[in-house]
């Protein structure tokens, strides 16, 4: 009989091949950034058309996710990695040789975000879930760490490279690379994950695996998602403008920039804690008690600026909202189908995509507006609040014994 390679060495082999692909993969999110100013120089466009291929790649990125978490819950991590790795290289290389900002934000959005990053991330995560029954929190947790870690990672790299060779260089370059380290990484994950078990269900039981949480599939989908959507409007806020905040504030952009990495180093810990976490109370409780304690630690922002004390709140934000994109994963797994994993982890992580894009350009807006801030970071709170009572009520519902636990979606 062949033994379970769940939570054996097999799976976390696997999951350290997971961890390197997506830090690899994940380049995608950082290069643009980096390379903005060098780019605008160059084409002689403002700085918002300049921001275009940043843009079209999260719209890509977002869309992706759900596309390769169909392939992934259809063929496989192996062949989807293989795809997204071929469409990320060319979409570099298509970078390097553009002429123009819109064929630089084409690629940008329809190969690099679409087709080659997006392989990388939520599919991946979807994908670590299914080879981990006992340590799925913490499994999860650190298949999502890979974006922080390629955020810690590669803007320095590229900015050498840049810096010693140009930014058409360093694309082929980073082109070069991702197919040298990616590919033989992929075919490490040709083998499927393991079945789950079956098990004999009563009546009530199986109504409950057809109504998570006593909802349908979609209800809890589109619950999830606008939960997402909220608590990553809130999150966006300091990620996206503590630079320019720092700036108005007379401490400068550097001072803004130290603070934006301490968080990300800080996030790094924050999901890989969440992940122990959630493997002892579950994805919802600790989904609540990551996005209480976001909401708390960003409403501190209104209360202290001084220079010591943001970096201090920047260290304690990236400490308490680590750890709350993981927990969507892991709330999936926990109430629907394995087979049903990629997609429905590559929906839900889509809003949290779109819940930053959109905190991002709301802060700004209302900023704008009142000149100030202050009304953004309640802007946060607010979002971060409906939030809380979003997962406040699905918490209720899964004590009051409405939904069956993970072991029943295995």
């Amino acid at each position: 009989m062949t033994p379970d390679p769940t939570d054996g060495p097999a799976a976390w082999r696997r999951l350290a091949v997971i961890l390197a692909l997506s830090t690899i993969g994940s380049v995608g999110m950082w290069s643009v950034v980096v390379a903005l100013p060098h780019v605008q120089a160059e084409f002689g466009t403002t700085r918002s058309e300049a921001s275009l291929p940043y843009m079209l790649l999260m719209i890509g990125y977002s869309l992706g996710s759900v596309t390769m978490g169909r392939l992934v819950d259809r063929h496989g991590a192996m062949r989807t990695v293989l795809l997204g790795t071929v469409m990320l290289a060319a979409g570099y290389v298509a970078a390097a040789f553009a002429n123009n900002i819109i064929l630089f934000a084409l690629a940008h959005g329809l190969l690099i975000g679409l087709l080659g990053a997006s392989a990388t991330f939520a599919p991946l995560v979807a994908d670590a879930s299914l080879w981990f029954r006992r340590r799925r929190g913490i499994a999860v947790a650190l298949a999502a760490s890979g974006n922080y870690l390629a955020g810690a990672i590669w803007p320095t790299v590229l900015d050498t490279v840049i810096a010693a060779h140009g930014w058409r260089v360093a694309h082929l370059g980073v082109a070069a690379f991702c197919l040298m380290t990616m590919l033989p990484l992929a075919l490490l994950l040709r083998a499927r994950p393991p079945a789950a078990p079956v098990v004999a269900k009563s009546a009530a039981e199986q109504r409950a695996a057809d109504r998570p949480l006593g909802m349908s599939k979609t209800a809890l989908t589109i619950t999830l998602c606008v939960a997402g959507l909220g608590c990553c409007v809130a999150m966006a806020m300091p990620q996206v403008h503590i630079v320019a905040y720092c700036g108005d504030l007379g401490y400068g952009v550097a001072r803004g920039t130290e603070m934006l990495s301490l968080m990300l180093v800080c996030g790094i810990a924050s999901r890989v804690a969440s992940g122990f976490i959630a493997d002892r109370i579950g994805g919802l409780a600790t989904l609540l008690l990551s996005s209480t304690l976001q909401a708390m630690t960003l409403a501190l922002y209104l209360f202290f600026d001084g220079l010591a004390s943001l970096y201090v709140i920047s260290a304690l934000f990236g400490l308490v909202q680590g750890g709350i994109v993981p927990s969507y994963a892991v709330v999936v797994r926990e109430h629907f189908p394995a087979k049903e994993a990629g997609t429905r982890v590559g929906v839900v992580l889509m809003a949290t995509m779109w819940g930053m894009a959109l905190g991002g350009w709301l802060s700004g807006y209302i900023f704008d507006l009142t000149g100030s801030y202050a009304m953004a970071f309640l802007n946060g709170v607010a979002w971060n609040a409906m939030n809380v009572v979003i997962i406040t009520t699905l918490l209720i519902r899964a004590r009051g014994g409405r939904s069956r636990p993970a072991p029943a979606m295995a």
